[in-house]
């Protein structure tokens, strides 16, 4: 019975390009196409809208405000110093391809072995120990960014407590 019923919908067409981001890095058109990690996209994004807004009133669209928050939740690093130390740090290693660059600033691997799994075209471009040592970097960049956020949070609360800013009074 099934066979005699014509298909419910058409088939779906194969992609166009080569695009692959496995082993052997095939970027298509985009393979010389500079790219930004999340964190890059977010600091450039947020700057062009400040600087529209100055110029005219200027409506945030839904796909606008849709990208800034995945941005804010995604981005791993916020303050525009720790960004560029990141890309500091991954654009001295110009054996990488910008792609794979712009990846293991927005991924954050832990470990050499976490980047290898993620983004299988680093594998032969660099030694462990070298990628290991640079994943290291960007870590302690992540780790300063909390550590300081964590201390401002301990002042605040730690001064701002025994004036009684905290205290809600209900009458």
């Amino acid at each position: 019975m099934a066979a005699n019923q014509p298909p419910k919908s058409r088939a779906r067409e194969k992609p166009v390009g080569d695009e692959e981001a496995t082993s052997d890095l095939k970027l298509g058109e985009f393979q010389q196409v500079p790219t930004l990690s999340l964190s890059e996209a977010r600091i450039l994004i947020n700057a062009v809208i400040d600087a529209r807004k100055l110029k005219r009133p200027f409506e945030e669209t839904e796909i606008l405000t849709k990208t800034q928050d995945y941005l804010d939740v995604f981005a791993r690093f916020k303050e525009k110093d720790n960004v560029q130390a990141v890309e500091q740090i991954l654009g001295s290693h110009t054996e990488l391809n910008t792609f794979e660059r712009s990846q293991l600033g927005s991924l954050c691997c832990d470990t050499w072995e976490e980047a290898e799994t993620l983004i299988p075209s680093i594998k032969d471009k660099m030694s462990q120990n070298e990628l290991q040592e640079m994943l290291d970097e960007i870590t302690k960049l992540r780790a300063l960014y909390v550590t300081s956020l964590v201390l401002l949070l301990w002042i605040v609360f730690h001064y701002m407590q025994p004036i009684g800013y905290w205290q809600i009074s209900i009458s």
